[in-house]
């Protein structure tokens, strides 16, 4: 397995693994083609003998470049029960692209419970706080036609910096 920055090769391979991972929300292949170009450095792909099993899209918010927002996370079938989230978030968070965020946020429904394990699992293994709150709820925001969807935030310990 080999965590890497996509390009804009992978941009159908992204489509296609979304598209297999409900119920996460599918874009448009060129919003997917662009997380894989202009946001590579934020973006995490798995792969296994060729085959694209794992994607992470991510960006710095440029209201908030101190956290790193995790759009989407979506592992294929057959690279489930593996770990594999967990390592894409790692390798993610160990980017030099990143070393400046303070905290991790995401969005999740209520019923998507394999993100909540992911991003608990995240918080335990770093020692890391976990909030959650509302942040678009079903009738203010999405006019009843999608699920709210909570904030979490995941706190990031500072780098260890030499004092001396």
């Amino acid at each position: 397995m080999s965590l890497r920055r996509p390009i804009a090769a992978d941009g159908p391979a992204v489509t296609a693994l979304i598209a297999e991972c409900p119920p996460l929300d599918t874009n448009s292949a060129y919003c997917n083609l662009l997380q894989c170009t202009d946001f590579a450095e934020t973006c995490v792909i798995a792969e296994r003998e060729g085959e694209v099993v794992g994607w992470i899209s991510g960006y710095l918010p440029p209201s908030n470049p101190s956290r790193i927002f995790v759009w989407q996370v979506a592992v294929s079938a057959a690279a489930r029960g593996i770990g594999l989230g967990g390592q894409m978030l790692d390798a993610l968070l160990d980017r030099q692209a990143v070393a400046g965020a303070r905290a991790l946020t995401t969005t999740i429904t209520e019923a998507n419970t394999a993100s909540w394990r992911l991003f608990e699992s995240l918080a335990r293994r770093r020692g890391a706080s976990f909030v959650r709150a509302v942040r678009f709820d079903r009738a203010t925001h999405f006019a009843g036609r999608h699920d709210t969807e909570f904030a979490v935030t995941i706190g990031l310990p500072r780098p260890v910096t030499d004092q001396a």
